[in-house]
């Protein structure tokens, strides 16, 4: 028979052991963030260090290479490409994962063959993808320019994770809304106009903000693409190459900044919608 020592030692025993697996937990979550997110917080201390030599040691705080950066012609023209390019890729395949949401609500001849053609650049490799596309491109003799060749291989990239984002949300939307309106004699647009475009369209815009920013921060099929003019993904890795400029960590910053605002405006749009829905 065992004693209450042995039973309290014992008792112990396996707390000792998941005390240990926990730290071990916290330990690897730590080194996991320190790693993720320790490169950026480098980049914006050496955005802020008084030197012309990108790296360390810390020679002092300085803003003149965020100043500097509206001097910067190459990195502004660049800025303003990713941007023009991002809001044009945005808003067409938003405007495409629609009409395709739409027609997925019915059953047609090939739907599962429709799918896997909209959802195939998610599995294809980038560099596969941007082999293909530069074939295509240059099998129709069509010269590589920002919105010809770019914008087309932008949108087949964010269609996918636009219409993946949206149909959910019009799929999940109550048809007895559309078909109580049509009983009282609106036709097919308006009860689009009036009913299901005003609900959906919280989600509609976060799918544009999450396109722009998928968008904005390509570089595989943008390089095989892209002709004389620059979007700064690619800008960025010309200089790197060529030279390594002191005011490319502040546009880094900056760069990773609308980037984050893009998606947390759109992530809260997205649980907008989602309560819209839900309600």
């Amino acid at each position: 028979m065992m004693s209450p020592h042995s039973i309290g030692i014992a008792s112990a025993q396996p707390r000792r052991r998941w005390n240990g697996y926990q730290t071990a937990l916290w330990v690897y979550a730590a080194v996991f963030f320190v790693f993720l997110y320790g490169p950026l917080l480098m980049i914006v201390v050496l955005s802020f260090n008084d030197s012309r030599t990108t790296g360390l040691p810390w020679k002092g705080f300085t803003l003149q290479w965020y100043q500097s950066l509206i001097g910067n012609n190459q990195l502004m023209a660049a800025l303003g490409n990713s941007i023009y390019v991002g809001a044009a890729a945005a808003v067409i395949a938003t405007f495409l994962a629609l009409l395709l949401g739409l027609a997925f609500r019915h059953n047609f001849r090939g739907k599962r063959l429709v799918l896997y053609l909209i959802i195939t650049p998610i599995i294809i490799p980038g560099i596969i993808g941007g082999v293909v596309l530069l074939i295509f491109f240059g099998y129709l003799g069509i010269r590589p320019s920002l919105f010809t060749t770019v914008l087309v291989a932008h949108v087949n990239w964010v269609l996918p994770f636009a219409f993946l984002t949206l149909y959910p949300r019009l799929h999940n939307f109550d048809k007895s809304l559309e078909e109580a309106a049509m009983d009282l004699g609106a036709r097919q647009w308006q009860v689009f106009r009036e009913i299901v475009f005003p609900i959906v369209r919280p989600g509609l815009i976060a799918t544009a903000l999450f396109a722009f920013s998928l968008s904005f921060d390509e570089f595989i099929r943008t390089m095989f693409t892209v002709g004389s003019e620059r979007t700064i993904p690619v800008q960025f890795y010309v200089l790197i190459v060529e030279e390594l400029s002191p005011e490319l960590p502040a546009m880094a910053v900056l760069v990773v900044l609308l980037t984050i605002l893009s998606s947390l405006a759109g992530f809260v749009l997205s649980r907008r919608a989602d309560t819209k829905l839900s309600s």
